[in-house]
């Protein structure tokens, strides 16, 4: 019988329901179907889900989920729940059984299970087992001419094939053969079928089995797109191109696929189609996936080093057990390091046919590192060393054993080497430099810059109205409030007030230059630029231009060139490193203009990889030149003045290989970090002869991280010594088109851990020069080397005043022999009394280090900025120095630095890894700092703070990592009681401090879980074993900011400067929070601080919900699988203040205080 529905009837199950009884009935009572009655019920089915939301039924091959959605699905869901799959399964197989089958039955049936399948995870299993899956593969083969049988059919084959086993089953019955008789050239003709037919193929070939099969077709495949492409001018089939191309990416999964791509000339073809695409921005995902698939195929090149393994080499004494280096000592000779032996049999893998489907899996792969076990999480209660062994150091505590009855300092410095120093640019340098010949075998520096004399020489710099004022100590009566006031503002650094390194001011006037006759040179931002480009033109003309001496002290007042070079003499280094790169020597003056953070171009990333693809498509355009190779004992010869000059050996130089690709074009190759394989990030070099207007390409080629601050804004750092000698001494960012990108130089499993199939990085940039013949250097970042640390140190010790205790000892000596300085820095007590005597000694410790890791230069910059404000003559600065005595290392890994290394010292190891264990023959900084906090602890004078100075290569700002029990279970499921997680909340105070006063510190950024991968760091070690509640890790941004203040701008070594001089004014707070009653007679002082930094500090930040970068217009293809879905916009974010409320202050107070009394 026959029923009938009001199908326009308000929503109700029971239709549903009803119709699915019948069919259910249906297949109870008869073994032979009526195809009639059976086609009447499953169209009212089929028309029941049809009115449930979804717009058109031809949309269903593009979205075949759709159903999964709460407006598409409730009727389905309530058929799927009782069964109705199976039910309709079961049809298929009884209408299959009569001969010959309905057409219109199984037009319908397949309509239906089209719709139903996607609301049912288990969908293909049961095809598959009941046999449907066979029946609708026969009535396929059956009815290739029947289109409109063709499509339901096909829709049903794709909601089956999220199932391996069904893949590879398919694959097996000829599905894929049936798919490539159904597919073919353009027509205007069943454009849907075509659409559904593509992206069924494309979902089979994720089968390594099918890919296999289809490799024969690649060559139709690519016909078929060429077709489309020359025909489809109109763009209206953009889905089946993308169909298309979709298939060739899944069969270039494996190594036949691509094969037989590169043989079909596919590179060509997907490069011509691309490039006619690119004018048109709605065709960029059919670019996108020819880049895919064009760069999956480009053939894997070998990097162009013997080894990979640095080019210098460090004999160790003692191999560490087991590692990464004990496998580099133990490498047998002749393995080849730098790639792999390819493997045959890499297609012949066999297919898992056993059943996977669905699985579910609760992935927390944030959580996964954090440390989990409560008692690790406990401070230690006994310690590992007795105090016999840490009595030796002793001897660097004299302060709290002094009792000032002589008075006598004695400033320590390293024995000085006869070693000759060659200055690079030598015939620009003044005559008192001391100059030789280069070492034998070296190469002989290249000298283009003009012979200048640098006594003819004024140095101007930039002004942002804070030029003309001449500034004066303060006299001493005074008022204590214009002192602090004028300290404040020389901690801000915000481009208004007064300028010089670290927030010294600059206490004398300075001379404009003397141009051809006698015109004074005008002074401000826009015109002293342009009076740049006229002293460039004047130069080159060959007009006289009266240059007078740069008097580099008043810009640079811990800077000296003869005293730098005196201290590179003693400065240790495994090449023998015998030049000093001129920014070294002359100096860094910060500009005070504004550097941005670049905006990215669109398109930037896959306009450079289409030119490296140029390369594959037109070989005859490759120059392939070596101009630059220290694995050769020689320099290249380099002939013609056709290509740069480029040179790496100075201090913390690192650039290994230079090959010119193009006329304007070079690949560069970093060092690896001595006795290791890998961590190449690090760079400094000097690039020499270049022209004026073509734009030069750089590449970086064996980067080794998935993604990095150069895909969002950071640029390199230049150095001009061309642009020094006319008055701007100084490292500015700069490079247009940046990105960073997977490349085709193949890494080897060796150098990536055990992992075969990995990639390198490139980091590429373009540079316009300005002058001819020009000496630049380029950087990762604001080099910092340790000839510079020793000549700050120096320099320091010689601005001490009666009223500062300094002292510098050498705490050891590193495995390179260079010497790892020690600096306490107090008060001298006001008199030889017992009560002064008494609070000297008692008052708390803070415990300071930096540059564990080399390549974190801006660390330097911090700790330089930390450095001068301790040594000041501000009132804050003295106060500071009554509240605490500092114990600093200012640079834990001296070798590291020295020889350019990226992030290990000479043992090949990461020495913030060697915390809970070191040894004091392999890594004797970190072993005698340790001790000395050991010692510390078991006085009973455990610091108050422990800070280590770091740098961050992926997130912006400046920010801290504390350690926290609460606050680490939190992040987990460990079950604790209350007890155990009783906390003081003071870890939290210095951070909030900074967040109110520094303009780059984000507090949203930092954290305090601790993690299993950091538990040997500093940080986490001083919080366990020593017992120091504030233990810090404080990491700035190698970029920028992207909140507060300096929100959109690229950080400078003003802003670190400023940010280790902020750091010292928060610990002056902390100090009346932890103990207020020692500092009563500051009360006064402390409340104008207090007020000063309200007015002149207040910064609106922005809390980021994510840690990700803003998403691109362009999709940033950076990850090692190039599947990443984009970021998440930090945009959106809900902009916070960052300033402590008045109740929140209050609290917090409070929480010190507590802690104070504890």
């Amino acid at each position: 019988s026959k029923v009938t529905f009001d199908l326009t009837a308000p929503y109700d199950n029971s239709r549903v329901l009803m119709l699915f009884g019948q069919l259910e009935k249906m297949n109870r009572e008869s073994m032979l179907v009526d195809p009639e009655t059976a086609r009447q019920i499953t169209a009212k089915i089929l028309h029941l889900i049809q009115t449930q939301g979804e717009k058109s039924f031809s949309l269903l091959y593009t979205t075949p989920f759709t159903l999964t959605e709460p407006s598409g699905g409730r009727r389905i869901g309530v058929f799927v729940s009782k069964g109705g799959t199976g039910i309709l399964l079961q049809l298929v197989i009884s209408a299959s059984k009569v001969s010959p089958p309905s057409e219109e039955l199984m037009l319908q049936l397949h309509s239906v299970l089209a719709k139903v399948g996607p609301k049912d995870r288990k969908f293909g299993v049961k095809a598959r087992l009941n046999g449907a899956l066979n029946v609708t593969v026969n009535l396929l083969k059956q009815n290739l001419q029947n289109h409109k049988l063709l499509l339901p059919c096909l829709l049903v084959l794709r909601v089956c094939l999220p199932s391996a086993v069904n893949a590879v089953s398919l694959g097996k019955n000829g599905v894929v053969e049936l798919m490539f008789k159904i597919i073919g050239p353009y027509s205007k003709k069943n454009t849907s079928l075509l659409k559904v037919s593509l992206d069924t193929l494309g979902a089979l070939l994720k089968s390594k089995t099918n890919a296999q099969r289809a490799v024969v077709h690649v060559p139709v495949l690519l016909y078929i797109y060429q077709d489309w492409h020359r025909n489809d001018t109109r763009h209206r089939h953009i889905l089946i191109r993308k169909g298309i191309l979709g298939c060739l990416k899944n069969i270039t999964n494996i190594k036949l696929g691509r094969k037989a791509f590169i043989d079909a000339d596919g590179m060509r073809i997907l490069y011509n189609t691309s490039t006619e695409c690119l004018p048109v921005r709605t065709l960029d995902p059919l670019i996108n996936t020819s880049s895919l698939v064009m760069r999956k195929c480009f053939p894997k090149n070998r990097l162009p080093l013997p080894t990979i393994k640095s080019v210098f080499h460090h004999q160790l004494l003692r191999v560490p057990a087991g590692g990464p280096v004990a496998q580099l000592y133990n490498q047998p000779l002749g393995v080849d390091d730098v790639v792999d032996k390819s493997d045959n049999n890499e297609d012949a893998e066999a297919e898992n046919d056993t059943e996977n489907e669905v699985e579910e899996k609760d992935h927390h792969a944030g959580n996964d590192d954090i440390e989990t076990d409560i008692n690790k999480l406990r401070p230690k209660e006994t310690h590992s060393r007795p105090f016999e062994e840490l009595k030796i150091y002793e001897r660097f505590f004299m302060e709290l054993s002094e009792d000032f009855q002589v008075m006598q300092y004695t400033f320590l410095s390293a024995p000085k080497s006869q070693r000759p120093i060659i200055v690079p640019t030598a015939q620009a340098l003044p005559p008192k430099t001391p100059t030789a010949t280069p070492l034998q075998g070296e190469c002989p520096h290249p000298a283009p810059v003009p012979p200048l004399d640098l006594d003819t020489i004024n140095i101007t710099k930039d002004r942002d109205g804070c030029s003309d004022h001449t500034h004066s100590r303060t006299h001493p009566g005074a008022g204590l409030e214009q002192e602090l006031v004028q300290g404040l503002e020389r901690v801000a650094l915000d481009g208004t007030g007064p300028q010089g390194g670290g927030g010294r001011v600059n206490k004398h006037n300075r001379q404009p230059p003397i141009l051809a006759g006698g015109v004074a040179a005008r002074r401000g931002g826009e015109g002293e630029e342009m009076l740049a480009e006229e002293w460039a033109e004047e130069e080159e003309s060959g007009e006289g231009v009266v240059l007078q001496a740069p008097d580099t002290a008043l810009l640079l007042p811990l800077h000296d060139p003869d005293l730098y070079v005196e201290m590179v003499k003693s400065t240790r280094s495994v090449p023998q490193f015998s030049e000093v790169a001129y920014p070294d020597y002359f100096g860094h003056v910060a500009p005070t203009f504004r550097e941005h953070i670049l905006e990215r171009v669109y398109g930037v990333q896959r306009t450079k990889i289409f030119q490296d693809i140029e390369r594959l498509i037109h070989p005859n355009d490759i120059l392939d030149k070596v101009v630059y190779d220290l694995d050769i004992q020689s320099c290249p010869v380099v002939d013609g003045g056709e290509s740069l000059k480029f040179n790496s050996q100075f201090e913390s130089g690192n650039l290994r290989k230079a090959v010119q690709v193009r006329k304007f074009e070079y690949d560069l190759v970093l060092n690896s970090d001595i006795n290791s394989n890998h961590y190449h990030q690090w760079f400094y070099f000097e690039v020499s002869g270049m022209r004026v207007g073509p734009p030069y390409r750089f590449n970086i080629i064996n980067c080794e991280k998935s993604n990095s601050q150069f895909n969002y804004g950071m640029q390199v750092l230049m150095y001009s010594v061309q642009e020094a000698i006319i008055g701007r001494p100084r490292w500015v960012r700069t490079g247009t088109d940046i990105c960073y990108y997977k490349n085709h130089f193949s890494r080897s499993s060796i150098a990536a851990g055990g992992q075969k199939g990995k990639s390198y990085y490139t980091m590429t940039f373009s540079m316009t020069f300005n002058h001819k013949d020009d000496v630049c250097y380029f950087a990762y970042h604001y080099p910092y080397t340790y000839s510079t640390l020793k000549m700050h140190l120096q320099k320091l010790e010689a601005l001490r005043t009666p009223q500062t205790y300094l002292r510098e000892d050498v705490l050891c000596e590193t495995l390179g022999g260079n010497s790892c300085p020690l600096l306490t820095i107090t008060a001298m007590p006001e008199s030889t009394s017992n009560d002064q005597i008494f609070q000297f000694r008692n008052r708390p410790l803070v415990f300071l280090s930096s540059r564990v890791h080399p390549g974190e230069t801006n660390a330097s910059w911090v700790m330089k900025g930390t450095l001068e404000f301790l040594m000041g003559s501000s009132p804050l600065a003295h106060s500071l120095r009554e509240a605490y005595i500092f114990k600093i290392v200012p640079m834990l890994n001296p070798d590291g630095v020295v020889n350019g290394n990226h992030r290990c010292s000479l043992s090949g190891e990461d020495l913030n890894r060697q915390w809970q264990n070191p040894s004091p023959e392999l890594h004797p900084t970190i072993y005698h700092t340790k001790s000395l906090l050991q010692y510390l602890a078991a006085i009973q004078r455990a610091p108050l703070v422990f800070c280590d100075y770091h740098g961050h290569s992926r997130k912006k700002n400046v920010f801290m990592y504390g350690c926290s029990l609460k606050e680490t279970v939190w992040e987990t499921n460990i079950s604790a009681t209350s007890c155990e997680l009783h906390e003081d909340l003071g870890y939290r105070t210095l951070p909030k401090i900074l967040s109110q006063m520094a303009p780059a510190f984000s507090m949203a950024s930092c954290s305090f879980v601790v993690e299993r991968s950091k538990e040997a760091t500093a940080r986490v070690v001083v919080w366990r074993e020593i017992g120091v509640q504030r233990s810090y890790t404080m990491e700035s941004t190698l970029c920028g900011c992207d909140q507060g203040k300096y929100k959109g701008l690229q950080i400078g070594t003003r802003e670190l400067e400023e940010m280790g001089a902020q750091f010292c004014v928060a610990l002056l707070r902390l100090k009346r929070l932890t103990s207020p009653l020692k500092l009563r007679n500051h009360a006064h002082l402390l409340d104008i601080e207090s007020d000063l930094m309200e007015t002149h500090c207040k910064v609106s930040s922005t809390y980021l919900l994510e840690d990700e970068e803003a998403s691109f217009m362009e999709e940033v293809d950076y990850s090692a699988e190039s599947g990443d879905e984009p970021d998440n916009d930090p945009n959106t974010a809900e902009p916070h203040d960052n300033h402590l409320s008045d109740s929140e202050s209050n609290r917090l107070t409070h929480l010190v205080k507590s802690s104070g009394q504890n």
